[in-house]
């Protein structure tokens, strides 16, 4: 069995093969992808509408902007983050480096890493 069977995520990523890739792998590791977006406009829409999620899987530069204002909205909605950047954690501003960050390019490895902690009430469920 996946190791996180049931638990529910929101993608944003603006590049498509990455997008497709990612959605691969958190299949593999039992995640459902409830939903992802490309752009901004879009994954401010869908953050602003979206049911349960267990975990946000955000590449911080979406089309040249940053996904900032995405992040502000999950997080007041109480959903756990996960950062995706080619500039590691220290890329971040400083109100974001306490949440979990992958370094692009990222493996299943660091994926499954920084979602254990985070999903760890769903591991084996």
């Amino acid at each position: 069995m996946a190791k996180f069977t049931g638990s529910r995520a929101f993608v944003v990523e603006d590049e498509t093969l990455v997008l497709f890739s990612l959605e691969d792998v958190l299949s593999d590791l039992g995640c459902e992808v409830v939903a992802q977006a490309m752009r901004l406009d879009q994954a401010i829409a869908v953050a602003e509408t979206l049911g349960p999620v267990d975990v946000a899987i955000l590449d911080v530069n979406i089309g040249g902007t940053t996904v900032f204002p995405v992040a502000q909205i999950l997080k007041e909605r109480g959903v756990p983050l996960v950062f995706a950047t080619g500039y590691g954690r220290e890329g971040l501003p400083p109100e974001w480096q306490d949440h979990a960050v992958i370094v692009k390019p990222y493996s299943l490895q660091d994926i499954e890493r920084a979602l254990t902690p985070l999903l760890a009430g769903h591991i084996g469920e």
